[in-house]
């Protein structure tokens, strides 16, 4: 299993291998052991999916709050996504930073954001599906959300405001003045 630190060292790109033969191919996505030599060593108690039918989609800015925050390993098994990770920890050397890599069902990578962090994708394909692992179980009255544009963090994104699709919720989302506090940075990153 191949792991990256990204700019922000918290976040990290897993990509396992796949072993490929005439039939197809199998993959071991996820492995305790291997996962904490790369440095993700919190346990997962929630898998989610999702299916997004328009390139596109805009899900996020998105978090929850303690005691269920949430750290996410986050995988594209049909189409391909852009994933984004911002620091959302008051004190952090990164807040206020983010990150993003292409996760598709071609390059098989994953995305570790920790606890801490708003997590966000946008669509690049049709129909694209989504699944990730979840560090704490949901609850609505933990979430929260930051506006997809904010122009307090100048995210890249590869959609233009005029042709992104979003939820109602997101569309309302504050800018990311409003997560000052939300989390406390904790220590060294990495």
């Amino acid at each position: 299993m191949k792991s990256e630190r990204l700019a922000i060292p918290d976040v990290i790109l897993i990509t396992p291998p796949r072993f490929g033969d005439n039939r197809g191919f199998f993959s071991e996505t996820y492995n305790i052991e291997r996962m904490r030599e790369a440095g993700i060593t919190e346990p997962f108690v929630q898998d989610n999916q999702s299916l997004s039918r328009q390139k596109g989609v805009i899900r996020g800015l998105h978090c929850q709050l303690d005691p269920f925050a949430q750290g996410k390993l986050v995988r594209c098994t049909r189409g391909a996504i852009w994933d984004v990770a911002v620091d959302a920890r008051t004190g952090s050397p990164t807040y206020g930073k983010w990150v993003a890599a292409e996760l598709s069902e071609e390059n098989w990578s994953q995305l570790w954001i920790p606890p801490g962090f708003l997590h966000g994708f946008c669509t690049l394909t049709e129909n694209a599906e989504v699944q990730y692992k979840c560090t704490a179980l949901y609850s609505k009255a933990s979430e929260r959300a930051v506006i997809w544009n904010s122009a307090e963090l100048g995210i890249d994104w590869p959609v233009k405001a005029e042709d992104a699709v979003l939820s109602e919720k997101d569309l309302l989302a504050p800018e990311f003045s409003a997560a000052k506090g939300w989390f406390q940075y904790a220590g060294k990153e990495g």
